[in-house]
């Protein structure tokens, strides 16, 4: 084992496209963690899952390390978004600091507030990185001044705002703490010439101001809390946190304390022990205090469980994450179209799945009533909540999902006040789209809380209730021509600021069962925006199109077809052309569906449909419709 004074546990935390992946690749090809594998070549080693991998983005917290002049250094890379702001909040007390990436030309965003916020209240002293330093744009000066008044604006001690700063560039492969010699980098660069920089002044900064883990293994009880949880296809659930107190061995007796209670949920012995190195996994003999190891050998582990000794009675204590702020709910697929393409169908394989990944996931949480087939899902965002979808399609999953919600609740102080939860908005948009977004924005109950400009974009800061965010995504990207940037995280929970104007348009909902043909879509498409193709199957309820004008929902018979004769007609029918259909993104018909509409998904269509298929029944229920703000109250 390494000594305790020779380890260093460090969390990368940023805000997402500021560059942590591209940094801990730097880090582990420079240091030779990745000698000799296939992923010297790969990019975003660290990004391993196949989502990560396609939208470019880290979903899940990943534990790796790295040996440097004689030390082993312990990384775990984190998310940058806010609807994964769960991962980065469990990580934290594994790691005795944090570095902190910031874009030298974006300044700290609003998840690097969010993340701060908890780096700084767990008592860690971030090491800063200003990334990106050798772009054009770069305003190393004022970004530190930006942070600087961040830290204070959070209340961090005078420990904490004598941050050491770093400049870098994870791209290129260098780092420095002196901004001459970064303006050598960038000359070399221009004039095509490779920087002979490299990240050794960042590792140094590691070893020099992280302090080693705190702890006792000799003479101390074994104990770990469980942070993660892997799956192996040989071990089955392997359990990753950092040991706290003592040693293990292979062959160990151990047992698995419940948090809270400290009721022993199960006994066991170690089977295997784990330390990652770069990508790959090194089987180890014995670990100890301040080693962040996997363990195997209790398969009824939890996240936030505690693994010890025999000897041990009292679990450890664990950070709670903050609580989800919307809900969707999951079902059976009951379309008339279920069941012909995926194999998990029924809903006690659904049940089985969400209870895994709430397992998992601290930050998702699974309320089943008990009364009915369907189970609430709640989470951060629509992204999170999409990302699970997705992963239960891949899976053969057919399901059933209804539109997210925001979750209210009474203000404890006052039973008839209702609180609804806020996020902080930052947004980057040219000039000329800035008035448009204001409008819009304050339509649905955003307050503009700063305007500046940067470089050629104004930068927006809104408080917002979250859900004025539901749905805006994609009017955002029209209303920006895609230039625009939108960034959030949560804020607090705060008064109910009331009801806004609804911003989508009726539906036109099928009324027949049947193959939608181009003669009955060319009769539809001037009475608004059509969402199904010539040829694709339809049935009762199903969501086929948008009107163009506000209304009542409107019927209409997508199957009809023209009727044929045995009399030769006197003109040419003429070709018809319908304007093409833009497939769905789960992102998309999440922000997009209406509140009495269902989003059907199978492994290979998503379908909007309406939540009762039966037109009559559905005309009736709707003049029943309680809000859930009556019904919080009731």
């Amino acid at each position: 084992m390494i000594p305790m004074d020779r380890i260093r546990n460090i969390g990368i935390i940023a805000h997402v496209d500021h560059g942590k992946t591209t940094l801990v690749d730097c880090l582990l090809k420079q240091s030779g963690a990745l000698s000799g594998s296939a992923a010297m070549q790969e990019t975003r080693v660290m990004d391993s899952n196949a989502l990560e991998k396609e939208r470019g983005i880290t979903i899940l917290s990943k534990v790796t390390s790295l040996v440097y002049n004689g030390h082993r250094i312990n990384i775990i890379d984190t998310p940058g978004h806010a609807d994964f702001g769960g991962e980065v909040e469990r990580i934290l007390s594994m790691v005795d600091s944090v570095v902190l990436v910031v874009d030298a030309t974006e300044g700290p965003m609003a998840q690097t507030k969010f993340v701060l916020t908890k780096a700084l209240a767990r008592g860690l002293t971030p090491l800063v990185v200003l990334n990106k330093v050798d772009r054009p744009t770069s305003r190393p000066d004022e970004v530190d001044s930006e942070l600087l008044e961040l830290f204070m604006a959070l209340g961090a001690s005078d420990e904490q705002t004598a941050y050491d700063l770093m400049y870098a560039s994870a791209k290129e492969g260098w780092c420095s703490s002196d901004l001459g010699q970064v303006s050598t980098y960038v000359d070399a660069a221009s004039k095509g010439q490779k920087a002979s920089g490299t990240m050794s002044p960042l590792l140094d900064a590691i070893i020099a101001r992280v302090p080693p883990p705190k702890g006792e293994r000799s003479g101390a009880p074994f104990s770990m809390l469980v942070t993660q949880l892997e799956a192996n296809s040989y071990l089955g659930k392997c359990a990753l946190g950092r040991i706290t107190s003592g040693t293990v061995r292979v062959g160990d007796r151990i047992r698995v304390l419940e948090p809270g209670t400290s009721n022993v949920k199960e006994e066991g012995k170690v089977t295997k022990l784990f330390l990652r190195s770069g990508v790959q996994q090194i089987e180890m003999a014995q670990a100890g205090a301040g080693d962040v190891v996997a363990i195997s050998g209790v398969p009824t582990v939890s996240v936030n469980s505690t693994i010890a000794g025999l000897d041990v009675s009292q679990a450890l204590e664990f950070i709670p994450v903050d609580p989800p702020t919307i809900s969707v709910t999951f079902s059976v697929n009951d379309s008339p179209l279920a069941g012909r393409e995926g194999s998990q169908l029924t809903s006690g394989m659904i049940r089985d799945r969400l209870r895994r990944e709430a397992e998992i996931n601290v930050a998702l949480q699974v309320v089943d009533d008990g009364k009915s087939e369907a189970l609430e899902v709640r989470g951060r965002g629509e992204l999170q909540l999409s990302v699970l979808i997705e992963t239960m399609r891949r899976e053969g999953f057919e399901l059933s999902v209804t539109p997210p919600r925001v979750l209210f609740k009474k203000n404890p102080e006052n039973a008839r006040q209702i609180l609804e939860p806020f996020e902080e908005i930052t947004i980057d948009v040219d000039h000329e789209s800035s008035g448009v977004v204001i409008e819009k924005l304050t339509k649905r109950k955003g307050e503009l809380k700063n305007f500046s400009d940067l470089a050629d974009k104004a930068r927006m800061v809104f408080h917002i209730p979250t859900r004025g965010l539901l749905g805006y995504a994609s009017e955002f990207k029209n209303d920006t021509h895609g230039t625009g940037v939108m960034n959030h995280a949560f804020l607090r929970y705060d008064e109910y600021v009331g009801a806004f104007e609804k911003s989508r348009k009726a539906s036109m909902v099928c009324m027949s069962l049947g193959t939608a043909t181009s003669y009955a879509l060319n009769t539809i498409e001037p009475r608004g925006r059509l969402f199904v193709r010539n040829s694709d199957e339809v049935y009762p309820g199903m969501v086929v199109g948008e009107l163009s004008k506000d209304g009542n929902d409107l019927d209409v018979n997508p199957t009809k077809a023209k009727q044929l004769t045995n009399i030769r007609a006197a003109g040419k029918d003429e070709t018809i052309r319908l304007t093409p259909v833009k497939s769905w993104t789960l992102e998309e018909v999440i922000a997009y569906v209406n509140p009495d509409e269902a989003i059907e998904v199978t492994p290979t269509q998503i379908r909007l449909r309406k939540q009762i298929l039966d037109s009559t029944k559905r005309k009736q229920l709707s003049r029943r419709r309680v809000s859930d703000i009556d019904e919080l109250l009731e």
